[in-house]
């Protein structure tokens, strides 16, 4: 967003959503393949219709301040595309139902006790014997032996669950860690592992976008554990998101985490604002990257039209309010509060969109998603 006359507002909750699964049992899915762009997002286009046309000078307000700003952008470079598996011919993961509504805004930092105080009980987590000391020798001895082994039996079996995750990363297996204060994750081995992880060789980079893949597809039933929120702040940081070619994954990681109870996204908040200023603004710069080149994409083909993934935008958008609270919520913050605009926009005529967009609908206009986001006070 323009930097001159917008002040990033605080996370707005996100409406509460639920996955149901739209794959047809009898079929297996072809393991080797990521999975297909999603045709349309049923239920969150659901929300997305056009607005009604008197409210166009609330938005013409907004188009005011965005156009005040003077200083010159910069063109966002694409990222460097890796060679990952055809995403083409396998099942989709399920869409989110917008049958199930939170009625009522609440700040995530004035949440009523009953509701911060779910504690669902965890299941039992793998073994997992493995240790930051033992993964770091086991890169060490790649480079004498080239034997890559050891490393890929790691990546396979770590990221093949969420209970795989916490698994790996969580400090203590038998404790709970159901507070703000701490997420109970080993940040550090976290940080090795990712660093690690893109100097590894195509296939376990392959291995780990699977088991990911494996994960989100996985048919979701009732409130999320605090393991289950520990998987998904642990996945958000994956730095393979940087690439075009995982989007498609990317976009349905962002939907889940997007459509988690205001409860879910209070815990979540508190733990990103704990993590270092380097990842903490890596994490920011890669959903700014992936609204723009979803907005202008340097490889049209790559993506489906904007029109029939309308739910990418507005999740990533939930995704990185939440990154603005967090930011909030430190003193000194994190990072400037500028980092978070977006100077692609500049390169829309807003106005114009606008008008095409209440006249056309979604099939003309770039400029839905930020109706969208007005509406929920996100912009």
């Amino acid at each position: 967003m323009s930097e001159a006359g917008r002040v990033p507002s605080p996370a707005a909750p996100p409406e509460v959503a639920a996955a149901a699964p739209d794959e047809k049992k009898g079929k297996e899915p072809e393991r080797e393949k990521l999975p297909p762009i999603v045709s349309a997002g049923a239920g969150a286009a659901a929300g997305l219709d056009r607005g009604s046309k008197g409210q166009i000078s609330t938005f013409s307000s907004f188009i005011s301040t965005v156009n005040q700003k003077k200083e010159a952008t910069e063109n966002r470079s694409s990222p460097t595309h890796l060679v990952f598996p055809n995403i083409k011919n396998v099942r989709d993961l399920p869409p989110i139902c917008l049958d199930v509504r939170q009625k009522q805004r609440v700040s995530v930092d004035a949440l009523p006790s009953e509701m911060k105080a779910p504690v669902l009980s965890e299941s039992v987590l793998p073994n997992q014997s493995k240790t930051m000391k033992d993964f770091q020798e086991d890169i060490e001895k790649v480079k004498s032996s080239g034997d890559w082994k050891a490393v890929h039996d790691f990546y396979l079996t770590t990221f093949d669950s969420f209970p795989e995750l916490n698994a790996a990363f969580k400090k203590d297996a038998t404790a709970s860690f159901n507070t703000i204060e701490d997420s109970g994750i080993n940040a550090k081995f976290v940080n090795a592992v990712y660093d690690a992880l893109l100097n590894t060789p195509q296939d376990i980079q392959k291995t780990v976008l699977k088991g990911i893949i494996n994960s989100l597809l996985r048919e979701w039933k009732g409130p999320r554990t605090k393991d289950d929120l520990r998987a998904y702040f642990i996945l958000l940081q994956n730095p393979q998101f940087s690439n075009t070619s995982t989007y498609v994954i990317h976009a349905h990681l962002l939907r889940q985490i997007a459509a988690l109870v205001e409860a879910d996204h209070h815990f979540l908040v508190h733990w990103l604002k704990k993590l270092s200023q380097k990842r903490f603004k890596q994490l920011v710069e890669r959903l700014l990257q992936f609204i723009s080149l979803r907005l202008f994409p340097a490889k049209p083909e790559e993506f489906p039209p904007i029109t029939k993934c309308s739910w990418w935008i507005p999740s990533a958008s939930k995704v990185l309010a939440l990154l603005n609270t967090a930011n909030s919520l430190v003193h000194p913050p994190l990072i400037p509060y500028t980092d978070f605009y977006n100077s692609t926009l500049d390169h829309i005529d807003l106005m114009e969109e606008y008008h095409t967009w209440q006249s056309f609908g979604n099939s003309h206009s770039k400029v839905w998603w930020i109706k969208y986001l007005e509406d929920r006070d996100l912009i």
